[in-house]
């Protein structure tokens, strides 16, 4: 299994200025090989990232000399990188590639063999020791790091190739989880998580510091400040929200067994411009990436309900399913039974109901069906049974 550690860096203002070259070379790079790739494919020719890295290799040095004031690998890895982006389009896994702009996603990359990492520090090519805010957290393999950018600070990648430990856990409980808007996360056992919701409460600032950026004069060093002003009031946001879901979805893997959840359909939720900004705040997406990581990591099973499953509408007592239940109502008796629920807390149950009934894949099973994955998909950096895959076997 392969875990990513994130991590701040404190670099000097020397150290920073090379970091912004590299970046700059890097998307450079990637931009050419991009253009590249466009123009033979539409002549009819079949490009690859290794023949226009040929191709750059026999010119840069003419035509662009000051690529090789940084690393190698800030002009190597942006042909696999843009090679890998149109596989993942032409299998339908990704969007279609487009050029980098600057300050937009800002990194380079580092090959394993082209560092060191010796406890709050990491030893970069041309630039030497480089100070880090914490240690590296996995023991393992070191396979790579990545060098990136977000608003005003610097922040170093680093993937480890880390030995599997699905272990059998001692407390096998069912939880179901709903996921909402007035409460993120509502267990069956009753309990329920609020959102901190970062952007509403940001929301005034972020429309007065976006103001004050559209009245700057484009190319002005005021303009750069604010820009840097607004780039880190949205860091703030995503750090508040990130933080609240990774409490949540560590608790959740460390006391259940396993997790019932909805495949809910984000993409299409968001396309309701009364709820798109509210659902967009809490992170529903980034909820379901991060459980089903750690569910991995700690041996826990995901059990993923179906999309069209009622557990809202069907009463957890008796199974009666009712017809129509609008989203305004959050509390709603059941003609049957007679029984009230709260619309969140009833849903859960019948998730956790749900993942009782769900019979556990076994290990043969497991191993069957990641073998015909990997068929499907030859060319999947997955390396781990995803939780959509069991809930396709179990279907």
């Amino acid at each position: 299994m392969n875990r990513t550690h994130k991590i701040a860096l404190d670099p000097t203002a020397t150290q920073e200025a090379y970091f912004r070259r590299a970046c700059g070379v890097s998307r450079f790079t990637f931009n050419w090989a991009l253009d590249a790739w466009k123009r033979q494919y539409a002549a009819g020719e079949k490009p690859s990232g290794s023949a226009l890295k040929k191709q750059f290799n026999a010119i840069r040095h003419v035509d662009f000399p000051w690529t090789g004031e940084v690393l190698r690998d800030a002009t190597a890895q942006p042909f696999v990188n843009v090679q890998r982006a149109f596989r993942n389009f032409f299998e339908k896994r990704g969007k279609y590639p487009r050029f980098k702009k600057k300050g937009l996603h800002d990194s380079f990359y580092i090959a394993n063999d082209k560092f060191e990492v010796d406890g709050q520090r990491i030893r970069i090519p041309h630039i030497g020791w480089v100070r880090m805010y914490e240690d590296l957290r996995f023991a393992g393999k070191v396979l790579s790091a990545v060098v990136s950018r977000t608003a005003h600070r610097w922040f170093v990648a680093i993937a480890v190739e880390v030995p599997d430990q699905l272990i059998t856990r001692e407390n096998q409980a069912v939880v179901g989880v709903d996921l909402g808007i007035k409460a993120l996360a509502t267990l069956s056992t009753g309990e329920q998580f609020f959102a901190p919701k970062p952007l509403k409460a940001s929301l005034e600032k972020l429309q007065r510091l976006s103001r004050q950026l559209a009245r700057k004069q484009k190319g002005s060093q005021r303009r750069a400040k604010a820009k840097i002003k607004v780039a880190r009031l949205h860091y703030r946001i995503s750090c508040v929200r990130n933080d609240a879901l990774h409490k949540l979805t560590t608790g959740l893997v460390q006391r259940f067994g396993t997790v019932v959840i909805e495949d809910l359909n984000v993409k299409g939720m968001v396309q309701n411009h009364c709820l798109a900004r509210a659902i967009s705040d809490v992170g529903f997406g980034e909820f379901r990436r991060q459980i089903e990581y750690k569910a991995a990591a700690n041996g826990v099973r995901i059990v993923v309900a179906d999309r069209w499953y009622p557990s809202s509408k069907t009463c957890s007592d008796c199974g009666f399913v009712v017809d129509i239940l609008p989203l305004s109502v959050r509390e709603w008796a059941c003609p049957q039974c007679g029984v009230v629920h709260d619309r969140d807390v009833n849903a859960a149950i019948n998730l956790e109901k749900l993942g009782r009934a769900t019979p556990e894949v076994t290990p043969v099973e497991k191993k069957a069906l990641a073998r015909r994955s990997m068929r499907v998909k030859p060319a999947s950096r997955k390396r781990e049974l995803t939780s959509a895959h069991i809930s396709a076997l179990e279907r």
